[in-house]
């Protein structure tokens, strides 16, 4: 392993995830925040719910009360009047469930003084959920979209019309009190009825796009299900203000100018990656191979999100095997690395945050009798990254703005 490129993949990470963390970028959008006459309740939902709600309430001094419901691991003490719960992602669970129950029956039977300060992040689909169909059902939906490989847009354009809280149905709920909604986004283009479902905003997409993304992927529905795909969710809120802070741009800009701070020309590729993971990877390689003994060292970023199609039953994410999809182009080739981390700090259902290889990975793996082919086609690159020390492992961040793939030349 290059160990010299290991170190400045790692104070890549560190500093670029560092400057997107949501404290200052809460902080920023409650500058617009005006209290009404009323109480002000505190609903957090996402990846980032609980490091937004502390943020929250320390701005404001305190709130009448409050629901945050996160991921498993990400809650990091109490906050003030705020119950926090953990629950299910990137499949919702009975926890996500009952903890969204909580925050409707908190805004319930509020009035047109009172205001809901409504926190959202990335992961707010799985996580802040009461489903209109059984639990079980909406669970193997949600599996059967992540395996075809759907994309978020067309994976929240079906969970929404499933759903009670979601296209904009929980800020129906809390009426007639004014919702003010700030939005950690990590959708690219930061289309506000898409990220986490956009439970308070109103919904752009229609039933007839729920059916394409039915038959395209000929996902298995029961009648309820198809019922509820026909009933069109609200086109207008008008209780609701929305504030977006954060994206996957301002993630891509903090990690240029650490590669510019550790001597590399930082070159921005693109703030909107949309492909399949190891497409991405083979891309990255075949970049560093063409400027190879160009005698700059150079950083190649591209921020977004890529897909995964399930093939195997291994263990990974899509950072991960972005990362080993590269080690092969690169095999052999002196000062070039390719590493690739999810801003939230879990690639996938595993404990890292994403994947590093460099031109000596391939070598590593074939002495331990790893086949990056083989790896792939089982969807393990957890495994095969972790047997070479390819793993970047950050634990939960707080964030959530999309991933940051780089390949370095030095």
């Amino acid at each position: 392993m290059d160990h010299k490129l290991r170190q400045d993949a790692e104070r890549i990470v560190s500093a670029s995830i560092q400057a997107v963390l949501p404290d200052e970028a809460v902080r920023r959008a409650l500058k617009g925040f005006q209290r009404g006459r009323g109480r002000v309740l505190l609903v957090s939902a996402g990846k980032a719910g609980w490091q937004m709600a502390k943020a929250a309430v320390d701005a404001l001094g305190q709130v009448a009360g409050g629901v945050v419901v996160t991921k498993y691991g990400h809650v990091k003490g109490g906050i003030p009047r705020v119950d926090c719960y953990e629950a299910g992602h990137p499949v919702p669970d009975g926890n996500s469930f009952s903890a969204t129950q909580k925050a409707l029956e908190l805004v319930t039977g509020l009035t047109s003084q009172d205001t809901v300060l409504f926190l959202l992040s990335g992961g707010g689909s799985a996580l802040f959920e009461r489903p209109l169909l059984p639990g079980a059902e909406l669970q193997d939906i949600t599996r059967q979209l992540l395996a075809c490989g759907a994309d978020i847009v067309e994976m929240n354009t079906i969970r929404k019309r499933l759903s009670s809280v979601k296209g904009g149905r929980f800020a129906q709920a809390c009426a007639p009190a004014r919702v003010y909604s700030i939005v950690l986004s990590d959708i690219l283009g930061d289309p506000l009825d898409m990220i986490a479902s956009g439970p308070a905003y109103p919904d752009s997409s229609t039933c007839g796009q729920a059916a394409a993304i039915v038959e395209k992927y000929g996902l298995r529905l029961s009648p309820a299900a198809w019922e509820l795909l026909g009933q069109e969710t609200p086109k207008t809120l008008p209780n609701v203000e929305t504030q977006v802070t954060g994206s996957v741009r301002e993630l891509c800009a903090a990690a240029a100018n650490v590669c510019g701070q550790l001597g590399y020309s930082p070159i921005l590729l693109t703030d909107q990656l949309c492909c399949e993971a190891r497409e991405a990877g083979c891309f990255l390689a075949s970049i560093l191979r063409s400027h190879h003994g160009g005698g700059k060292p150079t950083a190649f970023l591209a921020g977004g999100e890529t897909v995964v199609h399930l093939t195997g039953k291994g263990l990974g994410g899509r950072n991960q095997e972005l990362a080993l999809a590269a080690a092969p182009g690169i095999a052999g080739l002196a000062g070039t690395a390719v590493f690739s981390v999810g801003s939230d700090g879990t690639d996938g259902p595993t404990d890292a945050a994403g994947g590093y290889v460099d031109g000596d990975t391939m070598a590593s793996l074939a002495a331990k009798g790893l086949m990056v082919p083989t790896i792939l086609r089982e969807n393990d690159a957890y495994r095969a990254l972790q047997a070479v020390g390819g793993l970047l492992v950050t634990g939960p961040t707080g964030t959530n703005v999309n991933d940051v793939a780089v390949a370095l030349l030095r």
